[in-house]
């Protein structure tokens, strides 16, 4: 390959730069870098008015390892108030349910049979009206009691799909049922030990 038309080719590889004329060409002035500089100053001082608020946040963070004492006022007055629900992680998907609630897993649940009680014990966040006792990232499962009942499986309506070529005389039909597990929530409560101990 002679030298020329090597050249030629890459040039053709490589991007384009063209200069602009000095009338078009954009020029940096302090005028244009000064919003940008307005903008980091305004949230600097903004970060800097801001100041902690004196009144107790009703959120309760828990920590597995050692719980604050936010956790140990207030876990009893969370076990006091009726009606609690939680996130429930099944599979790493998180479901919220409260007691009675049905879930349908978008799954077959394998080795479970109808009439089965499940604990769960993967929970992200355990509230009730007023607090939220938020796991990091799990809420320890010695504070509270979570099983539920399967109640079947359900089948959803079967679907046939054909699948073919173009300019081909052939053609496949795949059939679809899929199953699903149905669990009902029939437990939820936090413990009556984790309050006494708290």
């Amino acid at each position: 390959m002679s030298r020329a038309l090597l050249r030629s080719v890459l040039e053709l590889r490589a991007p384009v730069t063209r200069l602009l004329p000095l009338s078009i060409r954009p020029t940096t002035t302090t005028a244009a870098a000064a919003p940008a500089a307005a903008s980091v100053r305004f949230f600097n001082q903004t970060a800097q008015h801001i100041e902690p608020t004196t009144q107790p946040d009703p959120t309760i963070v828990a920590n597995n390892a050692s719980p604050p004492d936010s956790v140990r006022t207030l876990l009893p007055i969370l076990a006091a108030q009726p009606g609690h629900y939680i996130t429930l992680l099944i599979h790493g998907r998180p479901y919220l349910v409260t007691q009675g609630d049905s879930i349908r897993l978008p799954f077959k649940m394998p080795g479970v049979e109808p009439g089965d009680v499940l604990r769960l014990n993967r929970a992200s966040v355990l509230g009730s009206r007023d607090f939220t006792l938020k796991g990091a990232p799990h809420v320890d499962e010695r504070l509270y009691e979570c099983r539920a009942v399967v109640t079947g499986t359900e089948s959803e309506p079967l679907r046939v799909k054909i699948k073919k070529k173009r300019r081909c005389r052939r053609k496949k039909t795949v059939k679809s049922k899929h199953r699903y597990t149905m669990l009902r929530v029939s437990e939820l409560r936090i413990r009556e030990e984790a309050v006494h101990e708290s």
